[in-house]
């Protein structure tokens, strides 16, 4: 995720792991940032809210910290 306003801005953090937008609700880490966020750590909950054969609509809820 890069960020672009703010006090965060040019500061960046990494998800990585599985996410398959069949289901639901996904669980992803946080792995680390740029900037701000250097050594995050936490995850990242995926909403997917529609869904057709060529757009999805999916929401991202992130919990982290950061030093």
């Amino acid at each position: 995720m890069d960020l672009s306003v703010g006090r965060y801005n040019g500061s960046s953090f990494s998800v990585v792991g599985r996410n398959p937008v069949m289901n639901e609700v996904r669980e992803m880490p946080i792995v680390g940032g740029t900037g701000i966020f250097r050594l995050a750590s936490g995850y990242c909950l995926a909403h997917t809210y529609s869904m057709n054969e060529m757009d999805a609509v999916i929401g991202y809820n992130a919990t982290l910290i950061h030093y």
